[in-house]
């Protein structure tokens, strides 16, 4: 009777300690935190987005995602956490070696209790954005007026030379703008730039000779797959993006402040941008 006495308080003690343990191993330090975003585009298959929130001004890496599906949810470090201020979402490259947020930051706002919401105010104040632009072929290697103004499209005001009117603002680091027509087969980028009163970073489908000082395009050689050269710019789509730099995609970031349709009168005519704010990317983080 002892002994059957001995063996059931032993039992009961290997029980409790198992009980404990198990209990111990279960403790979790880490808290959720989830994205729900809005707007956002897939990359480049070598750029990933990141997550970071920032903690006695240091940023601590949340996860990175590809996927634009939301909401999605990371385990972070929960004094990490609840410590937090501000969530910040970067672009990155998908092998990075750099510890540190990349200058190409998308979405930042400020934790309100549990929550943030977030905006693209890191990268710009685009409430007021405006600009025209105009029909010409100033790249036509002739160098002669051959009736055929219709077949380009650059930005600004027409005349000699044609002037910037672009109210836009003046990009942080890790940005820049991209001009586009949309071709019957998609998008046609006109090139990048970061300033109004200059040649944008490439002619991909002008002529020979040089264009004015404003970024454009005339669509003359090297067509695409799937579009007719010189093309009729009249009755399309004109856009203006923001692009984060370094980009590996072929296709407009999600960012695209400005949309005009040009109409059928070529230069001295302007046609209008109009605001396209609700392209812009927003949403909230939630932690817990």
């Amino acid at each position: 009777m002892i002994k059957k006495t001995v063996l059931g308080l032993l039992a009961i003690g290997l029980f409790a300690v198992s009980c404990s343990s198990d209990d111990d191993n279960n403790t979790s330090n880490t808290a959720d935190l989830t994205l729900n975003l809005n707007g956002l585009e897939a990359l480049g298959a070598n750029y990933v987005y990141e997550g970071w929130v920032i903690v006695n001004g240091a940023p601590v890496s949340t996860g990175t995602f590809s996927s634009v599906t939301f909401p999605q949810t990371f385990e972070v470090d929960a004094a990490q956490l609840n410590a937090a201020t501000r969530f910040v979402l970067s672009i990155e490259p998908a092998v990075d070696t750099d510890p540190a947020p990349a200058a190409t930051k998308v979405l930042v706002g400020d934790f309100n209790g549990a929550s943030a919401s977030v905006d693209t105010g890191i990268v710009g104040d685009f409430s007021n954005a405006s600009g025209e632009f105009f029909l010409r072929t100033p790249t036509d290697e002739s160098g002669m007026n051959n009736g055929n103004d219709e077949n380009g499209v650059w930005f600004g005001t027409p005349g000699m030379p044609p002037a910037p009117n672009f109210v836009l603002p003046t990009l942080p680091d890790g940005w820049a703008y991209e001009g586009w027509v949309v071709g019957d087969s998609g998008p046609l980028s006109t090139g990048t730039f970061t300033a109004f009163n200059t040649v944008d970073g490439a002619a991909p489908f002008s002529g020979a000779a040089s264009g004015p000082p404003v970024p454009g395009e005339d669509f003359f050689e090297n067509e695409p797959t799937g579009e007719t050269f010189p093309l009729d710019v009249r009755g399309r789509t004109v856009v203006i993006s923001v692009e984060p730099v370094p980009d590996d995609s072929a296709a407009p970031f999600a960012m695209k402040p400005l949309v005009g349709i040009a109409g059928n009168d070529t230069a001295p005519a302007t046609h209008a941008f109009g605001r396209n704010l609700a392209s812009l990317p927003t949403g909230s983080v939630t932690r817990n």
